[in-house]
């Protein structure tokens, strides 16, 4: 079954590197652990570090992806910053319309990581943060 053009537009080269970028920061399970965790309101980097268990330097690059994919914003106050989603909302229906994705192609979120394994932290990149290099 196709789909008009209208339903998926055509993107620009400037568009497609948006559209990756905000998949790649929606695509690494501490990111989307992070912003599960947000979901529930403002948090500071203190409680995503014990909710996650990983390292304050970790846990900071994971927020600093999403802060320059604009899906977190972060408010100073005293020593402490304070993180929530820019736009609940519109992240909720993404992962909704993943979820409907994944039932419709009869996989579930569960059962799809055959699809990719990520090469994970490496010394030179521990929080896991680097975006791949594509291959040519």
């Amino acid at each position: 079954m196709a789909i008009s053009p209208t339903e998926l537009p055509a993107l620009d080269a400037r568009a497609t590197a948006a559209y990756s970028h905000l998949f790649q920061a929606l695509g690494e399970p501490t990111r989307l652990a992070v912003l599960q965790h947000l979901a529930s309101g403002e948090h500071r980097v203190r409680d995503l570090v014990a909710h996650t268990g990983l390292a304050q330097s970790t846990v900071s690059k994971h927020l600093s992806f999403l802060a320059q994919c604009h899906l977190v914003s972060a408010r100073p106050e005293g020593r402490a910053t304070w993180y929530s989603l820019t736009r609940p909302q519109d992240l909720g229906a993404v992962i909704s319309a993943a979820e409907q994705l994944l039932r419709a192609t009869g996989t579930h979120a569960a059962l799809c990581t055959h699809l990719h394994h990520p090469p994970g932290p490496t010394a030179a990149d521990p929080a896991g943060t680097t975006p791949p290099q594509e291959s040519r």
